[in-house]
């Protein structure tokens, strides 16, 4: 879920009016604005951080419980604990094997080394699935407290709840303020990079934001188109920002879950028909899910998909409730007129320039618009 970024911020960061386009220098990196106003990218969307999506609002900030997950949970202790008690008597007995030992001496290092490891295995895989299971509870219990941000395409707002507020806070969507962070430092280990993505506003003198760290920076604008994309009617469900494997069929689910495994194990085996992969790589896929406990993570993501929808809505505030019920389709809030004419510009100068970084592209539009000269 998002965190808040590692890394040194400005003190001017949003405490002036900053466009699309513009960049901030701070001493290890420089901030990169998206919006406002939210123009688009050619960057295909992702939002792992996306939770529900409907006609009306998309909540950001948690996502759905993952598969994946659960298998490091259970599936990493098990592992571990198999690899210690059974691969390292193995490696002994193949070392004795180089070394020219008798088969008698194999057989005694084999079972000396099982007969010592093995309570060392059932220990470590012990107490690495009670750190495991802890960590989970830790973040659950903050999954059914935290109230996510949310998107209304219908009123085009956005409503924050601040930390330790009474009541939310509903920005318009083209006021919100989007940035991208680069940032390096040195360790023993050479260059280190830090990318991450926020979202926020400037409340009176309170800076409310949401960010989270990226891999790349190319990840981080897809992440921003995931939720543009969304509030500008580009973007309809879950699968087509969270599915880039396409395991999910027309009538699945938007989470993941068992109907994923299925749908994987199907598409293995037709690939193995049809000579796209080979038996050997099917032979390493059931081997990674006999490790993580076969179907057991499938079904226990489904289970906390369950629980959270049950739980969640109930933290929500009644204002918050009311302001996410649909509206009549007349009363859907329009795009502005500045948004429509600086996107087209921006198209058409990509088309052009498809090559040149879109941050640029964003930035030269900005200084050809009309407002913008009225600005300076």
């Amino acid at each position: 879920m998002p965190t808040k970024i590692d890394m040194p911020l400005p003190s001017t960061h949003l405490e002036q009016s900053r466009n699309a386009g513009d960049v901030e220098p701070f001493p290890s990196g420089r901030i990169t604005y998206l919006a406002p106003l939210p123009l688009p990218t050619p960057l295909p969307p992702h939002g792992p951080h996306i939770g529900e999506l409907n006609e009306v609002y998309m909540d950001f900030g948690l996502g759905s419980p993952q598969v994946f997950m659960w298998q490091i949970t259970l599936g990493g202790p098990f592992s571990g604990a198999f690899m210690i008690a059974f691969l390292f008597p193995i490696i002994g007995g193949f070392l004795g094997l180089v070394l020219g030992y008798g088969w008698e001496d194999i057989s005694d290092s084999i079972q000396g080394i099982f007969h010592a490891s093995y309570p060392l295995a059932m220990q470590t895989g012990f107490w690495t699935l009670l750190i495991g299971l802890g960590v989970w509870h830790h973040n659950h219990k903050k999954r059914l407290q935290i109230i996510p941000t949310r998107f209304n395409r219908q009123r085009r707002e956005v409503c924050f709840m601040p930390e330790d507020a009474t009541e939310p806070v509903f920005v318009p969507w083209e006021s919100l303020s989007a940035w991208v962070i680069e940032a390096q430092g040195a360790t023993q280990y050479g260059i280190h990079r830090q990318y991450g993505m926020g979202i926020g506003f400037q409340h009176g003198e309170t800076l409310t934001s949401v960010e989270f760290p990226c891999f790349g920076l190319s990840l981080a604008i897809s992440h921003w188109e995931a939720i543009r994309g969304y509030m500008e009617y580009e973007i309809h469900d879950l699968k087509a920002i969270q599915d880039p494997l396409d395991l999910q069929g027309p009538d699945d689910p938007p989470h993941e879950g068992l109907h994923t495994f299925h749908n994987a194990r199907a598409r293995m085996h037709q690939q193995i028909r049809d000579g796209q992969r080979g038996r050997v790589s099917g032979f390493f896929w059931y081997l990674y899910h006999v490790m993580t406990l076969w179907t057991i993570p499938n079904h226990l993501t489904e289970w906390e998909v369950r629980r959270l929808q049950k739980m969640a809505p109930h933290a929500l505030p009644e204002v918050m409730r009311q302001w996410s019920e649909p509206l009549p389709k007349e009363q859907w809030a329009k795009p502005s007129e500045e948004l429509l004419r600086l996107s087209a510009q921006l198209r058409a100068l990509h088309k052009r320039q498809p090559r040149r970084p879109i941050t640029e592209i964003f930035a030269e539009v900005q200084r050809l618009s009309p407002t913008d000269k009225r600005r300076a």
